[in-house]
């Protein structure tokens, strides 16, 4: 028979009750309409909690650190400020006395992240509140400074198909150096189009784009993108632009005005023809072109390609941490036999972790510290967003 909603608790004190009774789990499910499953969910609750585990729990997440009721957080920073040699562990503690089950009370990584946020973790760095839209803008005074990346508009091809073109740009010397017809804006051929890019060029300082796939993620991590890692990863500082505002990536939108009147007007019968327009008008446009903002000189006459090498990604390491782990092609890591997701853009990648309270890891990539895990939660507690300001890997 399936549970009486009348009386819930009353049929699970039953149902442990003719377990511990020595019925069999097969037969007690069987006789109350439930699966098997279900069934060692209540006893196990029962067996490590007592009676009171068996009352209705409610299925909103415990972990909300970034909406906490405000009297709950000031609780919190007060006991710290109280209680200065007490990490989240025992002040969580205090708080499950304090309120007697008036309200749920946050995860142990809930309470170290108000701690951390309010400066009161003396191991952890003190990070500023940013802006999530866009970051720092910088003035390229050298090639290779800054460069500037987007995808023209797309376009219908003669055959029907449609047409990406990505485009990457010099600030300083406005030489153009990638204009690359793609079928999509996937993230794997626009990553090897840098690639090429940089064996070709060498590296940038920095690349500026919009806040876009795949320059960005609205769903990854932070905003992360697995692009962006990538230039991370290679020491590339990366700036975003504000969203609607194009202007600040202005020179290389003018570029692409030119590029749309002169190529694609009308536009090629397929990929191929459209690349050898493409491949045209970047020759002219850097070696034949004169700029009025390079006193009438031709890109070329001011583009060098970077000193700046490209190897290939480096190894990372994390001396200051505990130790290093790695994210799975599932964008999870593996710890204590337990799995965290932390973010599929980041598959593959190095992470350092480092225990900071008792059950509580800071986890970092690079030099960026991405939350807090809680063991007993199994889940990333993000932190003020460590990306809002010019991603820069070396600063």
């Amino acid at each position: 028979m399936p549970w009486r909603e009348c009386s819930v608790m009353d049929e699970r004190v039953r149902f442990v009750g003719r377990l511990l009774d020595g019925e069999s789990m097969s037969e007690v499910c069987r006789a109350f309409g439930i699966s098997r499953k279900t069934g060692y969910k209540i006893f196990n609750r029962y067996r490590d909690d007592g009676l009171e585990a068996l009352c209705g729990r409610s299925r909103r997440p415990v972990r909300y650190a970034n909406q906490l009721p405000d009297p709950i957080e000031r609780m919190i920073v007060t006991a710290k400020k109280d209680k200065p040699h007490w990490g989240a562990r025992k002040i969580r503690e205090l708080l499950v006395r304090k309120l007697d089950g008036d309200v749920r009370i946050p995860a142990r990584s809930t309470v170290h992240a108000v701690l951390d946020r309010h400066g009161l973790v003396a191991h952890a760095r003190r990070r500023r509140r940013f802006k999530a839209e866009g970051t720092e803008l910088s003035q390229a005074l050298r090639p290779n400074d800054l460069w500037c990346t987007d995808f023209k508009g797309e376009f219908k091809l003669g055959n029907g198909r449609y047409c990406y073109p990505l485009t990457v740009s010099d600030q300083a010397s406005r030489f153009l150096l990638a204009c690359e017809a793609l079928e999509s804006t996937k993230e794997a051929p626009v990553i090897q189009a840098f690639a090429r890019l940089f064996k070709e060029r060498g590296l940038p300082s920095a690349i500026r784009s919009d806040n876009g796939l795949p320059f960005a993620s609205p769903n990854g991590l932070y905003n992360l993108s697995r692009l962006s890692v990538f230039w991370l990863r290679l020491g590339i500082a990366i700036e975003r632009i504000q969203p609607g505002n194009p202007q600040q990536n202005g020179r290389h939108e003018r570029m692409h005005r030119t590029l749309k009147a002169e190529t694609t007007r009308p536009a090629g019968a397929n990929i191929l023809q459209q690349q050898a327009r493409f491949d045209a008008f970047v020759k002219e446009f850097n070696t034949e072109r004169p700029h009025e903002a390079l006193d009438m000189k031709a890109p070329a006459d001011l583009y060098a390609p970077s000193s700046k090498a490209y190897a290939g990604l480096q190894d990372l390491h994390y001396p200051f941490h505990d130790r290093d782990i790695l994210v799975t092609s599932c964008g999870r890591i593996c710890m204590h036999r337990k799995r965290i997701n932390i973010s599929q853009v980041l598959a593959g990648q190095k992470l350092g972790i480092k225990e900071v309270d008792d059950g509580i890891w800071l986890v970092s990539f690079m030099r960026y510290d991405l939350g807090y895990i809680d063991l007993e939660q199994r889940t990333l507690q993000t932190i003020d967003n460590p990306f809002g300001t010019r991603l820069s890997p070396m600063s």
